[in-house]
Parts: structure tokens; C-alpha cells; sequence
């Protein structure tokens, strides 16, 4: 089968740095969906991983988020059978989505939403995934639009900020204040559901206090949170939250130390990497996330198609995410 991998850890620019290559059909076990990949989407994960995880010669495949039919099963399998619409955001210790064929745990994929093509499904899974788990499962806000306050969304244009601003708008009463920095982005965030955006290049404290806005109760950055912590553990609310999906230089916690800020990080990939009670979950969100797209509740955050799945195109999809100015999701599809 067709698939792109990458041996060694270049910069994006270098020939080498994803190629194509053909690999042996993949045969499912125990809880294994054999999917045949109609469409993938390409994440900050898949450049992080390509730039510092060295697989010295060894062909690594990347690629997470996926959308496609379920082409055979193993034997512990309950969920699926032969010939399902599926899409998810597989695990960080398999081989990855970027092949034609790719073996996955059934509790940890959901059904593609029926309104959604496989490029649109395909935008979905890892930023619905870690949006959810964020708000709803590390934050714990509740889902019946019970509670009132502010939350800030640095990064609100981004994959995971333009699901978080989504889920928190349609299914919170929380008043939503995004951040994004150029016409396009704010805009974006707006159609999304934000009900404020502001510029996290500027004083964000300052903009927030200007709109006449309390301190927001939660803050979730979503990007750049060395860069940003300072501000948002000055912004965030006396006993309020913080949520954080990077894990880079240590963080000065003084500041929110003396508020009794609490900070919750996420890692869409720790249930299926760690095999938790709770794997299953993953499960159960698509399906649920994959309801709310077919009722209208949600949308697909899919903005470009870089065309088939091959090395070239997903080198450019690599070089566009480097670039920090990606809106939404980029998806491939087909071989």
C-alpha cells in the first residue's frame, strides 16, 4: 500500500523530509478497525513529531486525524462492522493515517458525521477531541447552559480554538472572547460564535476591561503558551482555571499561585496511549460531536484541500503549519 513517512528529522524545506514509500497491508487484532483512508488532516503534532522525533532510518508514518470505511475487523471488535463510515484521531505510538490502509482501536473512533464528506470529517477528530475533554471533562462546564461567566480562547482561529469557541457557544452560556490577529481570523472566530475577539499581540487585560467584561473564569491556550502565560495568569479570575495542550519551558506559577488558579493540561492522545478506564470516551465524543454536526449544532472547521495524499502535499501542508498562519483545518484526500 501507498503511504509517506519521513527517516529522519529534517526541516520541512529539505527533499527528504516526508517521501513516499510502499508498505505491507497492516492485519487487524483484538480491537482493530482495518479503515481504508479516504481522507486525512494535518496538525501541529505532525510537525512537532517530524521535527523532533528522530527515527534514525527507520521509516516513520505520521498522521492522525482520518476519515474512511472500515474495511475489516478483529475479533474483539463490537462497535463496527465491514463497510462503516468512520472517522478519528488514532494514537501517537502507531504507525500514523498518511497511508492508504491504517489499523486503529475501535474505542477511540466514531461514526463520520452523515452531512459531512470525508475531507470535512476529516478536519474534525484531534481538535473536537481535545476541545471536549478540555471544556467539558478538565474544566467540567456544564452542558446545559446553567452557568454564567466569561472564557477567553487564545487562539481562537486555530483547529482546537475554532471547535472550542463552537462547542462553548452552541452548548454553554458562557460569554466566549477569542483571540486572532488579522481581518480574516476575526472574522472566522465571529462566524464561529465568538461574542468578543480580541488581539493577543495587544494588552489583552486592557481589551477585555475595555469592552466592560469581568476577568474570564476559564482561560484555554490553545497556542503559544510560554509566550502567553504571563498575560493570561494576570487575566484569568481569582480561583478560576487555566488550560494548556503544549508542554514546552517550565511555567512561573508565583502569579496564579496567590489567586489559587488551578491548571489543567490536556493530551488528547494519553486514553488510547495509556490504555485508561476511560478510553472509550473518545468513543462516545465523536459520536457525539458527529450528531451535533448532522443536527446543524456544528460545523466542519475545514478551510483548504491540498489535494491527494502524497509527499509533496503534505510538505506543503507541514510548511504552512510552520508558518503559524494556518485558519482552520488543512485536508488531503485520496491517493
Amino acid at each position: 500500500m501507498k503511504a509517506v513517512a519521513f527517516t529522519h528529522s529534517h526541516p520541512i524545506n529539505h527533499e527528504d523530509a516526508l517521501i513516499d514509500i510502499e508498505l505491507p497491508m497492516p492485519e487487524p487484532r483484538r480491537h482493530d478497525l482495518l479503515v481504508e483512508i479516504k481522507a486525512v488532516s494535518v496538525n501541529p503534532v505532525d510537525t512537532k513529531v517530524r521535527r523532533h522525533d528522530e527515527p534514525l532510518g527507520e521509516t516513520r508514518v505520521l498522521g492522525y486525524d482520518a476519515a474512511g470505511i472500515v474495511r475489516a475487523v478483529g475479533p474483539d471488535v463490537s462497535h463496527f462492522g465491514v463497510g462503516d463510515d468512520v472517522y478519528y484521531a488514532g494514537v501517537i505510538n502507531r504507525p500514523g493515517t498518511n497511508a492508504e490502509y491504517h489499523l486503529v482501536d475501535e474505542r477511540i473512533v466514531g461514526r463520520k458525521p452523515k452531512t459531512l464528506s470525508f475531507a470535512q470529517a476529516a478536519a474534525l477528530p484531534l481538535t473536537s477531541l481535545t476541545a471536549w475533554e478540555m471544556l467539558f471533562d478538565r474544566f467540567k462546564i456544564p452542558r446545559d447552559q446553567t452557568m454564567q461567566g466569561n472564557i477567553l480562547i487564545v487562539g481562537g482561529a486555530g483547529g482546537v480554538g475554532s471547535m472550542a469557541v463552537q462547542l462553548l457557544s452552541k452548548l454553554t452560556d458562557l460569554t466566549v472572547i477569542a483571540t486572532a490577529s488579522r481581518p480574516e481570523t476575526v472574522e472566522w472566530c465571529k462566524a464561529l460564535g465568538a461574542h468578543h475577539v480580541i488581539n493577543h499581540h495587544h494588552d489583552m487585560a486592557k481589551q477585555i476591561a475595555d469592552l466592560g467584561l469581568e476577568a474570564p473564569d476559564y482561560v484555554f491556550c490553545t497556542t503559544h503558551e510560554a509566550t502567553h502565560w504571563n498575560a493570561i495568569g494576570h487575566i484569568v479570575a481569582p480561583e478560576g482555571a487555566i488550560g494548556i495542550i503544549e508542554s514546552g519551558k517550565p511555567l512561573d506559577f508565583s502569579v496564579i499561585m496567590k489567586k489559587c488558579v488551578s491548571v489543567h493540561p490536556e493530551y488528547m492522545f494519553a486514553r488510547a496511549l495509556l490504555q485508561t478506564k476511560t478510553m472509550s470516551g473518545q468513543h462516545r465524543i465523536l459520536e457525539a460531536v458527529a450528531h451535533l454536526v448532522d443536527n446543524g449544532t456544528l460545523r466542519t472547521t475545514m478551510t483548504e484541500d491540498y489535494g491527494l495524499i502524497n509527499a509533496a502535499n503534505l510538505k506543503r501542508a507541514h510548511a504552512a503549519l510552520e508558518s503559524h498562519s494556518v485558519m482552520g483545518k488543512i485536508v488531503l484526500g485520496g491517493f
